[in-house]
């Protein structure tokens, strides 16, 4: 009896949920005898389950529906909206006791006659529409179909085995195709394992098929929800579904399900006017949703369009500057797509009052995150006066897909093929390297993007120099680009993905594991996080590189480029960049006077700080540039940065000496320059003189000396020097049996491991030697 109770549940789920779907369906076309006779079928079988088990509340409910829409079949009854909404309320009160069923509960005692008698010709409507009961797992049904297809239910944790069981066998497919490529295998068995590979390539797309489902059961409870929405918010709205015949992933339609919700209902609440509201716009009355879903290579994609007011970015820039998302600076330099993307940010709403559906300042950012966690993404197009297109890509599957596995020195990791846009050499001749406020940037045949040394993000030893690194150019979910520096890249492979730990999700860097076809583990990267570990805001990526190539054409012309920035009392005011080391934040408690003067302890450095006039209080943030001569540093208090730019030196100079050089237009306004050499020259006495690093002296033309060991020394500390160099140095490396260098020190290299080695001769792979007699030398010409 208990199996005989869960099939009962099982298919009342399956045609509860359908059923919500059709009727409003037949509610716009009543002369569908076909969809009628389908609602009937179901509530009869319905009604004939429920007497079979001895539910009489879910028989009376279930026999009072078909009575009446028995009636309409008949032609003895029309089917109006109060007919329409009474059948919907009696399936929801059905929906209701099955889930009570399913939980092993007994129904409760109560009545049911106020929904029958709704169901009654001249019965008055419901004021509010019952909410839909939630459904478990739903699966589509087709109702105007012919014969069903041959079906079979199976356990979840089955299919799940049987996937895993498929992900062993490619695994085995890589390792073994690994070694035939090793060993050089003959063409019979070259072929034999071509067979192999097409047999385990078709089982596991079969497999694979078997955790599919189509993405109607997503969509079929979308006209009911915004039908009863319309009628609460006293709109009229005409769905538009196409797509339902597309596959996707069952987990994939489950972890969607609530962002596809989240944004039908923004899209009726907040796109589609009310019917007075489009007449007076010269629309017609009724808006128009439409819902899509289709396929393109490894991705499905969902497209919700309404034709209402669309989404003003100007107001969303106004509301942004109202609660402190973005600064006034920013704002005007917004594209319209950077203020479309503003509906992403926590706590931006720009609803005129609060109520049930919206206008808290949740979701979109919510949808937006859920949706890149299965590796997806979101985007959104609109025009004002003509409605919103918001686009969900998410992949077809989260089980196997193609992947490019790279190396930092011994570690590999892997990168999904989807987020990848090209591969370049670094020290390729369409490639250029270079650093701005401490932030690196990859010029690719005159594209600007940031970029990210993997080598640093993950704290890990690389033996390349940037010159000698690959990048990866990502485009991960969120849209943006960016460069991914890694020491070497491998194979293109298909991955078998699976959770990684939770310790190691809660890093933000990765989006599972897998195993390489050797079968050692490599943690699989999720590049919108590694985007944000390593420093790039995805939402602000392209602003900035967008402000820096604004930047280029005044660079070219011999332009002084300078860090536009507000000070502490909100002047606008601009400093060359050549003189900014870089930016801290301190505490307040950082900061105080001391021998006549406001200083800030920086580590272990105490600098003179200008910009201020009173110590802060305790707890208070201060943000200040430290700035460098070359000799001295000193650092200068400011509010916020607002820009980069450059300047061509046409400065009126001040009346007076004093921290304002003069004043000058930066992007088109006033803007008053910082007068670096007075700072210095008032300011820097007593500063911290800047540590001189020891000079060695390098034959650089050596490619070995100039690739391995030049990165060893300078990360020891020194300044390297070619040989031909007039600066005294303190320590000069040769090869042993040359000339060697003028130094006050020469250390010789041997390349032979048993050749005799003393402090002075040193086998040139001994690391651990090098590193001391490095330290040694520069100790010594520390204390001379």
């Amino acid at each position: 009896m208990d199996d005989l109770i869960a099939d009962f549940v099982s298919e009342c789920r399956d045609m509860l949920e359908s059923l919500g779907g059709e009727i409003v369906a037949w509610e716009a076309q009543p002369q569908d005898r076909a969809r009628l006779d389908s609602i009937f079928r179901f509530v009869h079988t319905v009604k004939g389950n429920c007497g079979f088990f001895d539910f009489p509340r879910l028989e009376a409910l279930s026999h009072a529906a078909e009575d009446a829409l028995a009636d309409v079949r008949a032609g003895r009854r029309q089917p109006d909206p109060a007919l329409v909404s009474a059948v919907l309320a009696v399936i929801d009160r059905i929906g209701e006791m099955v889930e009570v069923i399913a939980a092993g509960q007994p129904l409760p005692d109560g009545s049911d006659e106020d929904l029958i008698e709704a169901l009654k010709p001249g019965a008055e409507q419901p004021a509010q529409p019952a909410q839909p009961a939630p459904a478990a797992n739903p699966v589509a049904n087709a109702f105007a179909s012919g014969a069903a297809p041959r079906t079979i239910r199976l356990s979840v944790d089955l299919l799940d085995r049987m996937m895993s069981g498929v992900s062993d066998l490619v695994l085995a497919r890589n390792e073994l195709a690994r070694r035939l490529r090793d060993g050089n295998a003959d063409v019979a068995v070259a072929g034999a394992f071509e067979r192999m590979s097409g047999i385990i390539a078709e089982m596991r797309d079969a497999i694979t098929r078997t955790r599919m489902q189509r993405i109607e059961s997503l969509f079929v409870g979308l006209p009911r929800m915004v039908r009863d929405l319309s009628a609460e918010l006293g709109r009229q709205v005409l769905v538009d579904i196409d797509g339902g015949d597309v596959e996707l992933d069952r987990e994939m339609i489950e972890m969607i399900r609530d962002p596809l919700t989240h944004i039908v209902r923004n899209a009726v609440d907040h796109g589609i006017e009310p019917p007075a509201e489009r007449l007076k716009a010269g629309k017609r009355e009724i808006g128009l949703l439409s819902v899509s879903a289709r396929q393109s290579g490894n991705q499905i994609l969902i497209d919700i369009v309404d034709d209402g007011r669309g989404i003003d970015g100007k107001k969303l820039v106004a509301k942004a500057l109202d609660v402190g998302i973005i600064e006034s600076a920013d704002a005007a330099r917004l594209s319209s797509r950077e203020q479309l993307n503003l509906i992403f940010e926590a706590g931006l709403s720009t609803a005129r009052e609060v109520t049930s559906i919206s206008g808290r300042g949740v979701g979109m950012d919510v949808v937006r995150s859920n949706v890149e966690r299965i590796g997806g993404l979101v985007e959104v197009e609109s025009k004002v006066g003509q409605g919103t297109r918001i686009t969900v890509r998410v992949p077809l599957t989260l089980t196997i897909i193609p992947a490019l596995t790279v190396s930092i020195g011994n570690q590999h990791f892997a990168i999904p093929r989807v987020a990848i846009e090209e591969i370049v050499r670094a020290g390729g001749e369409a490639v250029e390297l270079s650093h701005v406020g401490g932030a690196g940037i990859v010029t690719i045949r005159g594209r600007r993007v940031p970029e990210i040394v993997l080598a640093d993000v993950l704290g890990l030893d690389s033996p390349l120099t940037e010159e000698e690194r690959t990048l990866i150019v990502l485009k991960p979910a969120g849209g943006d680009v960016y460069a991914l520096a890694v020491d070497r890249v491998h194979d293109h492979e298909e991955l078998v993905v699976k959770p990684a730990a939770p310790a190691v999700m809660a890093t933000g860097l990765y989006a599972g594991t897998t195993l390489a076809d050797d079968g050692s583990p490599i943690l699989l990267f999720d590049p919108a996080g590694l985007a944000r570990v390593g420093g790039v805001k995805i939402e602000t990526q392209e602003r900035s590189v967008r402000l820096l190539d604004e930047a280029a054409p005044a660079k070219a012309e011999e332009a002084t480029p300078v860090l536009l920035f507000r000070d502490r009392l909100g002047n606008r005011r601009a400093i060359r960049l050549g003189i900014v080391d870089r930016i801290e934040e301190v505490p307040g408690s950082a900061i105080s006077m001391a021998a006549g003067r406001i200083r800030v302890q920086l580590g272990q450095d105490i600098l003179p700080l200008a910009g201020i006039d009173v110590p802060p209080e305790a707890h208070e943030k201060v943000r200040l540039f430290r700035l460098s001569d070359g000799d001295v540093q000193l650092g200068l208090a400011f509010r916020e940065v607002i820009d980069l730019d450059a300047i061509a030196e046409n400065v009126i100079p001040a009346d007076v000496p004093g921290p304002v050089e003069g004043v000058t237009l930066v992007a088109g306004e006033p803007a008053e320059l910082v007068d670096a050499h007075w700072l210095f020259a008032t300011e820097g006495q007593g500063a911290a003189a800047l540590d001189t690093p020891p000079v060695c002296r390098l034959d650089l033309a050596d490619p070995w000396v100039r690739n391995m060991l030049r990165p060893i020394v300078e990360a020891a500390g020194y300044r390297v020097v070619p040989s031909d160099s007039e600066v005294a140095a303190d320590l000069a490396i040769a090869w042993a049996g040359t000339e060697g260098a003028a130094a006050k020190r020469t250390l010789w290299l041997s390349p032979e491991p048993d050749a005799p080695a003393n402090e002075n001769h040193i086998y040139r792979y001994d690391r651990a030697g090098l590193l001391v007699a490095l330290r040694d030398a520069a100790a010594r010409g520390a204390k001379a």
